[in-house]
């Protein structure tokens, strides 16, 4: 089969795991697009169920979208050269790479066997436009289709039927970090960079914002702060300011909201004194029960980036069901 596009020589493509905002960069530009998906998995490949890649052709300066990874290079030519076929005509594929597979040249080094569906998506399409608009709202839905038909439910009301294939999209992860000191800093830094949408909380710091790339800058207060972000489950806050009254300041807004998770930077011996003000204040236990403290996986290392992985770390842990440790 020949290539339709060559990939590119660095596959920075493969860095996207969400792939919603290519969706909507299609959609906006009314074009049609390619959604594959990974609908089966057998003998432990390198991705999971649900992984997605996009392709669309989007013309003139803007060329070509192409996002996401299946095999980290082993399948991912060959699918791309199955999508723009798909784009040009219409009609779904269902790719099986591996035992079975039509091209038994085509293997991943894993020894895995992967089946890999692809739906042509029109940019008014009612679904599209109904996941799209739950991901503004910060809402989970579950998308279904069988390259036919299109469905975009909330969970509780999920539609299936004979041919259909699944897959839930879960509001985009949100880090929040109090402090100021370059500790601070590395955590939202790197919560950036691992597709969090991080905002950096300086109380009353200075009117510029950090010189770190797409990093949401905060002047106000702790509560103000969390009032505007209005935490949910699919937000994490991570305090780390080396200032006592900030720290129980921070601590008293974020416990009682939805965040998901709420970490807490500092020596575990201090722990008890830290917290006493809020207990004094009425908080239980429970709610005092939910600070991840000391913040972080226990990695040895204290230096600014070594803290920040820590602490992203356990935050998608704890995410995929890992325990702390």
């Amino acid at each position: 089969m020949a290539m339709n596009m060559p990939l590119p020589d660095w596959p920075l493509f493969g860095l996207t795991d969400d792939v919603r905002p290519q969706l909507r960069q299609a959609a906006l530009a009314s074009q049609p697009m390619v959604l594959a998906t990974l609908v089966a998995v057998e003998g432990g490949g390198p991705r999971p169920m649900g992984t997605q890649m996009v392709f669309a052709r989007l013309g003139g300066e803007a060329g070509d979208i192409v996002a996401g990874y299946f095999s980290g290079g082993c399948v991912e030519a060959d699918v791309a050269d199955h999508a723009f076929a798909c784009l040009a005509d219409g009609n779904p594929r269902h790719l099986v790479y591996g035992q079975g597979s039509p091209w038994p040249d085509i293997q991943l080094l894993c020894g895995a066997r992967i089946e890999i569906f692809l739906d042509r998506i029109l940019p008014d399409d009612s679904a599209l436009q109904a996941m799209l608009a739950a991901e503004q709202a910060r809402q989970p839905v579950v998308w279904t289709s069988d390259g036919q038909r299109h469905v975009c439910t909330p969970p509780d009301q999920t539609e299936t039927w004979e041919g259909a294939f699944s897959r839930r999209y879960d509001p985009k992860p949100r880090l929040v970090v109090f402090g100021s000191d370059p500790t601070a800093l590395a955590i939202a830094w790197l919560g950036s960079q691992s597709g969090f949408e991080t905002t950096f909380v300086r109380p009353r710091g200075p009117e510029a914002p950090p010189p770190v790339p797409g990093l949401g800058y905060c002047r106000d207060l702790p509560q103000a702060a969390l009032d505007g972000l209005k935490p949910d489950a699919w937000t994490a806050i991570a305090i780390a300011t080396h200032n006592l009254e900030t720290d129980q300041a921070a601590l008293a807004a974020a416990l009682p909201s939805g965040a998901g998770y709420v970490g807490l930077l500092g020596a575990r011996k201090r722990l008890a004194e830290r917290l006493a003000p809020l207990r004094a204040a009425g908080v239980s236990e429970d709610v005092l029960g939910r600070v991840h403290a000391p913040i972080g996986l226990d990695i040895g290392g204290k230096a600014p980036w070594e803290v920040a992985v820590s602490v992203i770390g356990e935050i998608m842990a704890l995410r995929y069901g890992r325990g702390p440790g």
